[in-house]
């Protein structure tokens, strides 16, 4: 269970904070819900507290993750299959996971990508979904803005 104020991931949205929790009735139904003010939309989300355990929702990493993070980040491009549907496959993969670390993967990998031969539409969207996926959760953790963020990341891809 989380709190007002908890810091959390939503797969596939990225990092918000818990504003508060309502009851709320839809379908004629009434239950609980997290209200979730997401970083970098700026959205409200409402997600029913009975399924938070099948959404993956977590807590934001730690600072102390951070480092490793930018490892990750800094490090060469992983074996990615030249098809661009499969490496779409596998990159949607990673990305459902929710894994922080995964998500840089594809970030890393995708942005190299694109810097050696470009990146198809689907690709390029993908990349931007991810990135905002990244930078939302360091926002928090960083207590930094989406901006100062963003270029962490950048500044720290190897694009040689």
């Amino acid at each position: 269970m989380f709190n007002i104020g908890d810091k959390i991931v939503y797969p596939n949205y990225g990092a918000g904070i818990i504003n508060s929790i309502e009851e709320k009735e839809v379908l004629g139904e009434k239950k609980q819900y997290y209200i979730l003010n997401m970083v970098i939309s700026e959205v409200e989300i409402m997600i029913p507290i009975d399924n938070i355990n099948k959404l993956g929702i977590r807590h934001i990493i730690g600072n102390d993750k951070v480092e490793e993070l930018m490892n990750i980040i800094k490090d060469e491009k992983g074996d990615m299959d030249q098809k661009w549907n499969k490496r779409f496959r596998d990159n949607m993969d990673k990305i459902k996971t929710g894994d922080i670390y995964e998500i840089a993967v594809v970030v890393r990998n995708l942005m190299i990508q694109d810097n050696q031969k470009g990146l198809s539409t689907g690709e390029k969207k993908m990349l931007n979904d991810a990135k905002d996926m990244l930078i939302s959760e360091l926002t928090l953790v960083l207590n930094d803005t989406s901006e100062n963020v963003k270029e962490l990341i950048e500044s720290n891809i190897n694009l040689d």
